[in-house]
C-alpha cells in the first residue's frame, strides 16, 4: 500500500511517499481502509519529535480519519467488515490503510461524507471539551477565540454558539475574519492592525471576556489574558504560533482569573464515557445545521506533505482534508 512515511524525527520536508506491506490487526485491533484524513496541527509537530508523543519509526502522520473496515482482530465487538468509521488513531491515517485500537473507532454518524467526518472529532471534541468541559461556558458569556480562522479556531467559534455565547474572532488578516464570520462568529478583530486587548474592551463594556480560548500562543497571549474578565477562564489548547508565552502571574491574581490547560486526547482516554456524550452532543448540532466542518482545500495523498508545510507555517484556513481512498 502506499503510506507517507516518516523515517526520521526532523523536517516535515523529509516526508517521503512510500510502498508498504499492509498492516495486519491484532487482538483488539481493526484494520481501516481510509478514504479520507484531515491534517491538524499535531500532524506537523509529531512529524518533527515536538509532540508530547512520539510514535515509534517508522510512522505515518494522520490523526483522524474516516474510512472502512476491512478486518478484525481478535477480540474486537461491534465492528465488522464494511462499516464506515470515524477514528481518532493519533497517527498513521496518510496512508491506504491503518491499523487502529477498537477502542479508538467511533460509527461514522449518517449524513456525513468521508471528508466531513474526517475533519470532525479532533477539532470539534477539542473545542466542546474546552468551553463546557473545561471552562463551564455559560450562555449568555463572551467568548475570544485567537486563530479563529485555523481548524480548532473556527470549531471554537461554532461551538460557542451552539452553546448561546457570543464571540469575538481574533485572527491576523480580514480574510481570516471573515471566514470565522461566516461560521458565526459575531464580532472581528484583526490582531496584526488593531489592539487586541482594547477590542474586546470595547466589545465588552469594559468587561473583558469570560473564555479566551487560545490554540496559538506567541505575542498576542498576553494581551488576550488582560482581555480577560474578572474571574474568567483562559484556555490554553496549543502553540501554533510556535512559542510558548511566559504569562505574567501578576495578571492572574488581580483579576483572579483561571488559567486552565487543555488536553483533549488524554482527557478522552481518561473519562471516554464524557467523551462518547460529547460525540453525541456535537453529531446533534451536526444533524441540526448547527456545525459546519471548514474544509476549504482538499488534496491527495501526494500533495500531504506540501500541506502539512503549510499549514506549519499558517499558510492555510480551516481544514485541509487528504483525499486518499
Amino acid at each position: 500500500m502506499n503510506a507517507l512515511l516518516c523515517q526520521a524525527f526532523g523536517p516535515i520536508s523529509e516526508l517521503r511517499m512510500q510502498q508498504v506491506p499492509d498492516p495486519e490487526p491484532g487482538p483488539g485491533q481493526v484494520v481501516v481502509r481510509v478514504r479520507a484524513c484531515s491534517l491538524n496541527f499535531p500532524d506537523a509537530l509529531i512529524v518533527q519529535g515536538l509532540y508530547q508523543v512520539k510514535p515509534t519509526l517508522p510512522f505515518s502522520p494522520g490523526a483522524e480519519f474516516a474510512g472502512v473496515v476491512e478486518r478484525v482482530g481478535a477480540g474486537v465487538d461491534g465492528l465488522r467488515p464494511g462499516d464506515a468509521v470515524v477514528a481518532f488513531a493519533g497517527h498513521g491515517g496518510l496512508a491506504e490503510r491503518c491499523v487502529v485500537d477498537a477502542a479508538r473507532l467511533l460509527p461514522m454518524p449518517a449524513g456525513m461524507d468521508f471528508a466531513q467526518a474526517a475533519a470532525f472529532l479532533l477539532t470539534y471534541g477539542t473545542a466542546l471539551h474546552a468551553l463546557r468541559g473545561v471552562a463551564e461556558l455559560q450562555a449568555g458569556q463572551t467568548v475570544l477565540v485567537l486563530g479563529a480562522a485555523g481548524g480548532v479556531g473556527l470549531a471554537a467559534v461554532q461551538v460557542a454558539k451552539a452553546m448561546g455565547a457570543t464571540v469575538i474572532a481574533a485572527a491576523s488578516s480580514a480574510e481570516r475574519l471573515a471566514l470565522a464570520a461566516s461560521h458565526g462568529a459575531d464580532v472581528g478583530i484583526d490582531y496584526s492592525t488593531q489592539d487586541l486587548r482594547r477590542g474586546v474592551l470595547e466589545h465588552t463594556g469594559g468587561r473583558g471576556a469570560d473564555v479566551v480560548l487560545d490554540p496559538v500562543g506567541g505575542e498576542f497571549a498576553e494581551s488576550a489574558l488582560r482581555a480577560t474578565a474578572w474571574r474568567g477562564a483562559f484556555l490554553v489548547v496549543g502553540f501554533a504560533a510556535g512559542q510558548i508565552p511566559r504569562l505574567p502571574l501578576n495578571l492572574v491574581l488581580l483579576q483572579e482569573r483561571r488559567v486552565l490547560g487543555v488536553y483533549w486526547g488524554e482527557a478522552v482516554q481518561r473519562d471516554p464515557a464524557r467523551h462518547l456524550r460529547d460525540v453525541e452532543q456535537l453529531v446533534r448540532w451536526f444533524d441540526e445545521g448547527r456545525l459546519r466542518p471548514p474544509i476549504t482545500e482538499r488534496v491527495g495523498l501526494e500533495q500531504a506533505r506540501d500541506a502539512i508545510e503549510r499549514m506549519a507555517s499558517r499558510r492555510v484556513m480551516g481544514k485541509v482534508v487528504v483525499d486518499i481512498g
